[in-house]
């Protein structure tokens, strides 16, 4: 067995009640880490080509990373994982919280889910003893009230993942909500468990996880940690807009060091870039053809962090987090509490539906979290319908009624009602912009923004087209955790890795959309890092510190007793890639078709705003990208020898 790692998965097998342990194959773990490379081999192996996502062939899996669990920081990242019914992709969602850990002090470092049970039912799982139970009483019930009522039964210290409405009525847009509302969003695999009828995963454990050097895997962290603490006095919040604006207006970037961004992160969390993506260009608005010019600092002046943080009455931080970015909030005197809503939310239901309401933010992050509803994908899809209303493709009649006009934020929480409940227009719309597309036809695909079926995230490409690379060509498209140049920049993975690019300290913004070789060598390598990450259990945040400050190599090597080069870590996290593309191929998928809309791709290019006559060259870009794994630089498939052992 490998240390950090518990030597074991459970399978569940929900349409005969079989729960059984197996133990993981003897160099799985050296080859793929855990977390999600640990899932790649699994469900490469184990799902049927063209099994239904929301049929009993598809298997639902809850991972934890090699370092969760260790005396290693950033490490409390899970993942859920499967087959997308959004997609018909490789699919996995990530979150932070406390679960994580409970997956592995209950003895298994993945659980995995296949069949489909007849009626509800949830898993308990305490001290690696794990038992099916009845979830009649929970079903229908929001993922806060359910989350309340199994730790109620089950005592405060164990933890839950649940899904809410949106994930029994088998939205395709649906997430798994785990510490009252923190959301693995993506991928639409609320879905699955829905189809499932698993409402609920129960953990309870207290098993130890084994480490081959605790010690310096102490002194590892404390050292990182003195990066972390380093907090200088910064700018308002109203000063981050201006900030913005003058990186809109300069002709010349600066390559970006991840601590900036750690000193944002640790004032107000996500939402300290609010405005200021918007008037830097980063922020799409109204479904992406709008710009800064639309949505100015006047029009999103509601949305300065430093309003958020009035009303944050707690902060929080995530299992094994020194730096604390969540929070919880009061919005409104003698009102309930909710959590702070993620920048990725306050954009997709602010700018992206032109809507400057943040109290209408802030209610309808809480409703998208108690239903279990991915608000990226929420946003988007309610941003599409808009459009749709305003060229006269959706109508009153259509709309039950609802004026969808831009910024009406009203009818956006009653959209999003229809959308959780599926009812009339909403249940056209639950299933995401693609699906939504089909149904309206009338020529409203051209208007329905995504990447692979999946909804884009609040990160414009044509900015830094990094974000539309790897939006296009991840085995789980249209994901903004996985890589962009700024990414790179931050990662500054040159400083540990051989024969990496440097990027200059100062460079012309016009160089940023040129097609070149080191550009597809700085995105594979931000692919093979986030693979590595999720396969450790890292969190994204901790790593923009910058590869010499959070020693993501060394606390691998003190955990596992493993003497590997950073450069062989980075390979492990090229056969993790591998896999997944080969599971995508496996399934039908086209490379592709995953390729990100001509909009979000700058063609044709905007005429005003911060990305004005931008245009991302795509098709050379995602060429070049695939040709750095050795796949097919036509197609993006891997060869054959490769799609069967994840080399």
């Amino acid at each position: 067995m490998t240390f950090a790692s518990m030597g074991k998965i459970l399978n569940v097998d929900l349409s005969t009640g079989e729960i059984r342990p197996e133990a993981i194959p003897d160099g799985i773990c050296r080859k793929y880490l855990t977390g999600t490379g640990l899932a790649a081999w699994l469900l490469h192996e184990r799902i049927p080509a063209g099994a239904d996502p929301l049929g009993p062939d598809n298997i639902l899996g809850f991972v934890a990373g090699l370092l969760t669990g260790t005396p290693s920081y950033f490490t409390g990242r899970w993942s859920v994982v499967g087959k997308s019914p959004l997609t018909g992709a490789w699919g996995d969602a990530n979150c932070g919280g406390n679960l994580a850990p409970a997956i592995k002090r209950n003895g298994f470092d993945g659980i995995f889910f296949r069949g489909a049970s007849g009626a509800p039912v949830y898993l308990y799982v305490k001290n690696g003893r794990a038992e099916l139970r009845d979830a009649s009483r929970l079903w229908g019930k929001d993922t806060v009230e359910a989350e309340g009522m199994l730790l109620a039964e089950h005592g405060a210290g164990a933890r839950a993942a649940v899904i809410g409405p949106a994930g029994e009525r088998l939205s395709l847009i649906s997430g798994i909500s785990n510490d009252r509302g923190r959301m693995a969003a993506r991928s639409g695999l609320g879905a699955v468990m829905g189809s499932k009828r698993l409402k609920a995963v129960v953990l309870d454990g207290k098993l130890r996880v084994p480490v081959h050097d605790a010690a310096a895997m102490k002194r590892l962290s404390r050292s990182c940690n003195r990066w972390v603490q380093f907090q200088p006095p910064f700018l308002s919040g109203r000063a981050m807009a201006y900030l913005g604006a003058l990186m809109r207006i300069l002709p010349t970037q600066m390559a970006l060091d991840g601590m900036l961004y750690k000193i944002f992160l640790r004032k107000w969390g996500t939402t300290s870039m609010n405005q200021m993506s918007v008037e830097m260009g980063d922020a799409p608005v109204m479904n992406w053809k709008g710009s800064s010019a639309d949505w100015g600092m006047s029009r999103s002046a509601s949305f300065n962090p430093d309003n958020i943080k009035a009303v944050e009455t707690a902060k929080y931080h995530c299992y094994a987090c020194p730096l604390g970015c969540g929070g919880i909030c009061i919005p409104k005197p003698g009102g309930g509490e909710t959590h702070k809503p993620e920048y990725e939310t306050v954009l997709a239901l602010g700018g992206q539906c032109m809507n400057a309401d943040l109290d209408s933010i802030f209610h309808m992050n809480e409703m998208l979290n108690r239903a279990g509803m991915d608000s990226i994908s929420a946003g988007g899809t309610v941003s599409f319908a808009m459009e749709c209303w305003e060229r006269g493709i959706l109508t009153k009649a259509d709309t039950d009624g609802l004026e969808l006009t831009w910024g009406n934020s009203a009818a956006m929480a009653a959209l999003l009602e229809k959308m959780i409940r599926r009812e009339g227009i909403g249940d056209i719309l639950a299933d995401g912009v693609r699906k939504a597309a089909e149904r309206i036809g009338r020529g409203s695909g051209q208007y329905a923004m995504h990447a692979g079926g999946q909804e884009l995230p609040m990160h414009d490409g044509r900015n830094d087209p990094g974000f539309a690379v790897h939006y296009s060509v991840e085995p789980t498209p249209g994901r903004h955790t996985l890589g962009a140049q700024m990414y790179y920049e931050m990662f500054r993975l040159w400083k540990r890795v051989r024969r990496l690019p440097k990027p200059a300290p100062f460079y012309f913004k016009g160089s940023k959309y040129r097609a070149d070789e080191e550009k597809a060598v700085a995105a594979a390598a931000c692919s093979r890092y986030m693979a590595l990450a999720n396969g450790a259990g890292l969190c994204l945040f901790g790593l923009f510190l910058g590869a010499s400050r959070i020693p993501v190599f060394e606390w691998l090597n003190a955990a596992t007793g493993w003497n590997r080069t950073p450069e062989d870590y980075l390979a492990a996290g090229e056969r993790i890639q591998t896999l997944k593309q080969a599971f995508n191929v496996k399934h039908g998928i086209d490379p592709r078709a995953n390729r990100v809309c001509d909009r979000a791709a700058g063609i044709p290019a905007q005429k005003e705003g911060a990305n004005a006559r931008r245009a991302v060259a795509i098709a050379k870009m995602m060429s070049d990208y695939w040709r750095q794994f050795g796949w097919d630089p036509e197609t993006g498939v891997p060869p054959v020898e490769d799609r069967r052992s994840g080399r």
